[in-house]
């Protein structure tokens, strides 16, 4: 079972404002990141897959998987 990047943080015991400060984003950051409306630079990602020990990819799969990939899959549908 493939947990959300939520539940991983709330696994690792974190707090979004905690997590906030261990990657050096504001609460309201790590909010928009886990209900998708923002993403994340490549940078962030790596901030956060290491203070959640996990990988990019299992923590935001439509960015890192290209087959979980529905922004580009509606954007190609849409041409």
């Amino acid at each position: 079972m493939r947990l959300s990047f939520k539940e991983k943080r709330n696994t690792a015991g974190l707090t979004q404002k905690e997590l906030g400060i261990a990657v050096g984003l504001a609460e309201i950051s790590i909010r928009k990141l886990e209900n998708g409306e923002r993403d994340p630079s490549i940078n962030t990602a790596v901030k956060i897959s290491k203070a959640l020990n996990s990988n990019m990819e299992e923590i935001f799969p439509d960015i890192f998987l290209s087959i979980n990939d529905t922004k580009r899959i509606l954007r190609e549908v849409g041409k």
